[in-house]
């Protein structure tokens, strides 16, 4: 908007013309810079020495400057802005300000001599403010370094975290009114680390993408509550590298965690004048600082070594870390969002926006997006990743909602600058990559379709699985292909099935033993009135809405249990599991339990004591083992479904209940049971010695009907008898194996239950 056209809406009465609060500029003006600032009153503080330094690398970095004098330096970019001032505090919080009066290809930057690690400090950022073109910049607002390696404190948001009036009678222009009070007592404070570990001691267990299992969980999360792990240790990092934790992890057998954000966040406004807060952690802020509450040890930098540590003993025990990052927005929000980083350097620089500069182009639901097509914000992120993978120790990343980091101006473009320096980065492109393929935005949902190096979370599995042993799949072509890799969305250039990352529960949704306890969903302590959350849960309740004392019903939900966790982990592609599925964790009907941050959302490991949920474990853990055994269950390749010898057998076949291979009318008839065969004779691909991979032959049986059904065991080729190696109607498994069944007989598959099966002869 035009100054003229500023003046016209004034006069209209669009910005009011009103008194302003004490520190407010309705259009903007200077603020007062004091020297020194302690707890909002004025103070001397001491001048402070500043050299030229380096405009990289960027952030804070303890070295040895000129003549062998030890500081930091400071470098940041800030593309349009006049002025930079670097803020040091003291102990007592006492503020001392520089200006960093060194510019280089717009990064402001200087070395201050005798800066420690453990110092803690900000910016200010100086420029005009004119929301209508964009520009909101605001010297008044402390602003944390977007490159800090740790922070210390906590995000409360009063109004004086607002570059704007939050509190503007008339808020649809709130946004356009200048707050000139002074932030820095309300905001954390980065701090200055030093970083000397060059991880000669560590050993990356580098889990081949097909031998890989995923522990998707929360680190605060899976140890509040574990009895095993000193309760000054429970929810932090500390307590996640605690032998009690990770022997818990070993017996299970998964390969990898996956955490969920653990990069520093802030918790939105609305939660906190509810008096809840962010659980999740989706509201990242510090995109190099792990997450300050998680530490055990100290905020002033401490953290950093206590992760660092935890990777180091997930490590020794053959598990990978993957981190759930959140690049696509950040914790600013929309123009009406505090004003903590990024907004308050380059507003414009950093954040896509819509024609009408004043507000953001919102792909993410959560009120911003960052412009990754911009160099210094593909840098920023690139750069990020490469911190996490080379200094912190960690083996890949989850990208939510990573079709928004894959738009070039509007559309999703898979050559997009984001995909392509991922591509092309020596560091980045050795570790797993997962995506979830999907934004809120047009165009947005892109499953299958991120290109070579990627894995993607896959929905499509997850709703044909729960479709099917909800009775609610209208024939079975859908679960072949998800079961068997998925090669309708991923067999395409060079892809391979572990590009499938396959789950039927996430931390978004039901617990899965909330997928058979409920129907509806309820969120009500979420204090949305039940507003919040999808309602297409994909759920069976089995008769009951909720906890019930029916034992007929309890039995029935465990079975089904059994049937997801061992449908899921027989599948191609690579299997996630959500921390405490494997043990029966209720949210007590909670499906978006994001704010949660209670027994609600915390692994209850007091289930391991009832025997009904401990043989759940048992037999995931038996499940995960047969797994890693099993070269057949986690191919290397797609399955060719054509006879490899003589005998016509094949690498894979279906069959129907009455012992035929299926048809193509049978793939759109109605069916509830459905045999998949699994040859163990041609895997492709050798082994490291070069010998190729053997291995025993399968038959899985699936059966969704609520009545028992006849089933006829193939005969030769496909085998002369059968094993049964796994019987989910048992609740114990160890009465199952053993038992034998020549080819060709008649069976009778119990009502709603899977049977595994090893050919045997």
């Amino acid at each position: 908007m035009s100054s003229a056209a500023k003046q016209e809406a004034v006069q209209e009465g669009a910005v009011p013309e009103q008194a302003a609060p004490e520190g407010v500029a309705p259009g903007g003006g200077a603020s007062a810079h004091p020297a020194a600032v302690l707890n909002g009153a004025h103070h001397e503080a001491p001048a402070v020495a500043v050299w030229p330094g380096a405009p990289t690398p960027l952030g804070a970095r303890f070295r040895v400057g000129p003549d062998g004098v030890a500081g930091t330096n400071f470098a940041l970019w800030a593309g349009g802005a006049e002025a930079v001032e670097l803020c040091l505090f003291d102990e007592l919080g006492v503020e001392s300000r520089v200006p960093l009066t060194e510019l280089t290809h717009e990064i402001w930057h200087g070395f201050v001599p005798g800066s420690m690690p453990g110092q803690r400090y900000g910016y200010r950022v100086r420029g005009r403010w004119d929301p209508w073109t964009g520009a909101r910049w605001n010297p008044a607002k402390l602003l944390l370094d977007p490159y800090a390696r740790a922070v210390d404190g906590d995000f409360s948001l009063p109004p004086e975290v607002y570059a704007h009036v939050r509190d503007w009678p008339q808020q649809q222009v709130a946004d356009t009114v200048r707050d000139d009070r002074d932030s820095a007592p309300y905001v954390p404070k980065g701090v200055v680390v030093h970083d000397d570990d060059d991880w000669s001691d560590d050993r990356r267990p580098k889990t081949p993408w097909a031998d890989s299992v995923i522990y998707e969980m929360h680190v605060r999360g899976f140890t509040k509550l574990h009895p095993g792990i000193p309760e000054e240790l429970r929810g932090t990092y500390a307590g996640l590298a605690h032998p009690a934790a990770i022997e818990h992890l070993v017996k299970l057998g998964v390969t990898a965690v996956e955490l969920l954000p653990v990069h520093q966040f802030a918790h939105e406004d609305h939660l906190l004048r509810k008096g809840l807060r962010n659980y999740w952690g989706y509201n990242s802020i510090g995109y190099f600082a792990p997450h300050a509450a998680y530490a055990a040890s100290g905020t002033t930098g401490e953290q950093v070594g206590e992760f660092k540590r935890m990777v180091r003993a997930l490590h020794a025990a053959g598990i990978e870390v993957i981190l759930d990052v959140v690049y696509n927005h950040t914790a600013e929000a929309g123009e009406l969002g505090p004003m903590l980083s990024l907004r308050g350097i380059d507003n414009r620089g950093y954040y896509r926006l819509q024609p009408d500069a004043r507000r953001y182009a919102d792909y993410t639901g959560c009120g911003n997006t960052l412009h990754v097509v911009q160099p210094h914000v593909l840098r920023l992120i690139t750069d990020s990743l490469r911190y996490w993978v080379t200094e912190m120790g960690v083996d890949g990343f989850r990208f939510d909602l990573a079709a928004a980091l894959a738009r070039s101006m509007h559309d999703v473009d898979m050559l997009s600058p984001f995909l392509a320096v991922i591509a092309q980065d020596p560091v980045l492109r050795r570790v797993k990559l997962i995506a979830e393929p999907w934004d809120v935005g047009s165009g947005g949902y892109q499953v299958g379709a991120f290109p070579p190096l990627w894995t993607e979370w896959n929905d499509r599995y997850r709703n044909a699985v729960r479709d099917f042993w909800r009775g609610a799949l209208p024939d079975v072509r859908d679960l072949g292909y998800r079961l068997s890799g998925s090669s309708d969305l991923y067999a395409w250039g060079g892809r391979r099935p572990y590009a499938s990352v396959n789950f039927v529960t996430a931390h978004d949704g039901f617990t899965l033993r909330d997928l058979v306890s409920y129907e509806r969903k309820h969120n009500e302590a979420n204090g949305e009135g039940n507003r919040d959350g999808t309602d297409d849960n994909r759920a069976w309740n089995c008769g009951a809405e909720g906890e019930t004392d029916d034992e007929r019903v309890r039995a029935l939900r465990r079975r089904q249990l059994r049937n997801l966790l061992t449908t899921l982990l027989l599948s191609t592609g690579v299997p996630m599991l959500v921390a405490g599925d494997e043990l029966g964790r209720t949210q007590r009907g909670s499906n978006n339990a994001y704010c949660q941050d209670n027994e609600i959302s915390w692994v209850d490991w007091s289930l391991l004591e009832e025997p009904g949920w401990r043989a759940l474990f048992d037999l995931t853990s038996r499940l995960i083992e047969l797994r890693h055994r099993h070269p057949v269950l986690r191919r290397r390749a797609f399955f060719s479904g054509r006879a490899h010898s003589a005998d016509g057998l094949r690498d894979l076949a279906w069959f129907t209940a009455r012992g035929t291979e299926m048809t193509e009318r049978d793939w759109y008839a109605p069916a509830a049971t459905l045999g998949m065969y699994l040859s163990g004779r041609d895997i492709p691909g050798r082994d490291e010695r070069g010998a190729p991979f053997l291995d025993d032959s399968f038959l899985a049986v699936l059966h969704a009907g609520d009545r028992p059904a006849s089933f006829v065991l193939p005969g030769p080729p496909w085998a002369e008898r059968y094993e049964v190696v796994v019987d989910t109607s048992r609740e114990e498994q160890g009465a199952a194996p053993g038992v034998t069944h020549r080819a060709g007989a008649t069976i009778t598959v119990p009502a709603r239950a899977v049977l595994l099966l090893r050919v045997s002869g």
